[in-house]
């Protein structure tokens, strides 16, 4: 019953997450209008706003217009339920799962934002490191996280500089820095410079095989601190078999 609880919640936030996505960037309000179609601009009813089931039921089209609606709708509103399903079975119904569950769709919401526009807003790159940090509810671990998240965003900070002089060309948005900090509070320092290396590695094929000049790096940063957070133990298991053995 929690499991389904979790799934449905997690649905919703993901359709939240959709309108954070498509509304932030042109700077309108998350709340007013209420939803609708951005074809034919006519106010939705409930029954069209129903997470993933309504995508299906409309076979991806506007109920009034007919106009296609796109697949990220029902992808981020199932990739935001598998993350808090997958958070419920590590941490348990907790608010502190809640809370890592909501900072992992922000990051989400982030990583998209940035594919589309190469640019992520402020507000969420500040929603998402301050969740981060206070997630866990205790002193004692918000104050070793926020150490965490000064230590990875300064770090990033010197690099953004000294790769940009190096090169001569822009290295690195301010909004990476934020989410290295993010990562440094969730994953603390020694997964965390990890998941940093890991965002390195999966960025090479899209540079390889891509076209476009500038590369947004936050969807990389955000993929590799999912993937550390889900296997963490067996990647302490293997950087201690790598450094130690």
């Amino acid at each position: 019953m929690e499991s389904l609880i979790v799934i449905l919640l997690g649905l919703s936030i993901g359709s939240f997450a959709n309108v954070l996505i498509y509304r932030i960037p042109k700077g309108e309000s998350v709340v007013l209008p209420s939803s609708h179609c951005p074809k034919c601009e006519v106010n939705l009813k409930w029954w069209h706003n129903i997470p993933l089931l309504s995508w299906l039921l409309l076979k991806g089209r506007c109920g009034y217009c007919n106009s296609k609606i796109s697949i990220q709708y029902p992808l981020i509103e199932l990739l935001t339920a598998i993350i808090f399903l997958i958070i419920y079975l590590n941490i348990g119904f907790t608010i502190q799962a809640f809370l890592l569950a909501f900072t992992f769709t922000t990051l989400l919401a982030l990583a998209v934002i940035d594919f589309y526009h190469k640019a992520v807003p402020d507000s969420l790159n500040l929603l998402a490191l301050t969740l981060a940090v206070f997630y866990t509810l205790d002193v004692e671990l918000i104050i070793h996280s926020f150490k965490n998240a000064l230590l990875f965003g300064g770090a990033f900070a010197f690099l953004r500089f000294y790769v940009s002089f190096f090169t001569g060309r822009e290295a690195m948005g301010e909004g990476d820095i934020m989410i290295a900090g993010t990562i440094g509070a969730i994953l603390g320092l020694y997964t965390g410079v990890f998941a940093i290396f890991l965002s390195s590695i999966l960025t090479i094929p899209a540079i390889l095989f891509s076209k476009e000049r500038e590369m947004p790096f936050i969807p990389f940063l955000a993929l590799a601190l999912w993937i550390v957070y889900i296997f963490e133990e067996r990647v302490i298991l293997m950087l201690n078999t790598l450094l130690f053995s």
